[in-house]
Formats: C-alpha cells, structure tokens, sequence
C-alpha cells in the first residue's frame, strides 16, 4: 500500500485543499515548545497548521497508528487512528477544531461560514479525496468519530510540557472524559 503522505505530496488538488482550508502542512512537523507522552510512548510530528499547531503520530509503526494535535497554546487531543481517518476529518470538516459540541448542526453552520468564502468547496473537496483514493462519509460521522477518539481514546494520549511536567489541557470540553483526565492543572 502506498504511503498517503506520499500521495498527498504527489497530489496538488489535495495538498491545496489540506493546506486550506484543512490547515494542515506536511513541511511543519516540529512542535513550539518540547513534549512527551505521560505513557512514555514515541511521539513523532509530522505535520502542522498555521498557527503553531502540531500532528502528531503516537507509538510505533506507520501511518496507522493514533494522530494526536496539539495546539501552540498548550491544548492537546487524539483527534484520529491512522492517516486515513485523519484526511477523511480535514476534507469533511475542517473546521473541527471549533466543533466543540461535534454536533452535524454546528458543523453545518461553520460550513456555511467557510462556503461564503469558498463556494466551490464541496467540489474541491471531492476532487481532493478522489485524487488520494478516499471514499468520504458525511459531516455527522466525521464528528461522532472525532468526539469518540478525542473523549474515549484519550487515556494512553495525555501530553506533557517537558519542562514543567505538567499536562496539555484537552481540547475538547471534558463532559465524557473520564475523571482523571478532566482534572488537567493548568500550565
């Protein structure tokens, strides 16, 4: 199987849509400030947005493996498992980050933001998911997925700030994060 980062490289139609209006850059892979995983496990960046926000590939292996982002601001969440789910969340929803409620309504309005800018969205969309081969679901599915890793999954994925040894705050409201997580000191 192909490496999808390979093919994104090689895409223009999708690397131009993961650019914007996914965020997403493969050429910014190091994090602002030095990290790890509580777990101990690697922690490998491998991509970034542009405001200091960083992808993440957690553990070993390949592109399988969990992705989680951290913002510059000192958020974190595990946002997908694999690349494949991370392109499919970036191509349907890629305004994610401010879908704190992962609702399709909420989504729905921020999509309509991002059409008044870009009305040929959809179409742009499509073409870059067909030019990486992906099959894409809808918004609803997108954001039930995202709500289930980022609030579920999230155990094995709490990211600290070296230096100071304390935790990122999660991204997303810890309304279904277990207790322990949802006591996250501030940094």
């Amino acid at each position: 199987m192909e490496s999808l980062i390979a093919a994104v490289r090689e895409q223009e139609e999708a690397a131009r849509f993961l650019a914007w209006p996914g965020d997403f850059d493969l050429g910014r892979g190091d994090h602002v400030e030095e990290v790890h995983l509580a777990s101990g496990a690697v922690l490998e960046g491998f991509a970034g947005d542009g405001a200091g926000g960083t992808y993440f590939f957690c553990g070993e292996g390949g592109e399988e493996r969990p992705i989680l982002y951290a913002d510059s601001e000192g958020g974190a969440a595990l946002i997908a498992v694999g690349l494949p789910e991370l392109m499919r969340l970036l191509l349907v929803a890629p305004w994610w980050r401010d879908c704190q409620a992962f609702t399709d309504e909420e989504s729905r309005e921020l999509e309509a933001e991002y059409l008044e800018d870009m009305p040929d969205l959809a179409a742009r969309r499509d073409r870059a998911a067909a030019s990486l081969g992906l099959g894409l679901p809808g918004q609803a599915e997108v954001l039930a997925r995202l709500r289930e890793v980022a609030t579920r999954l999230a155990e094995d994925s709490v990211l600290i700030f070296t230096p100071e040894g304390h935790p990122y705050e999660p991204l997303f409201a810890p309304r279904d994060v277990p207790q322990a997580q949802a006591a996250v000191r501030p940094r």
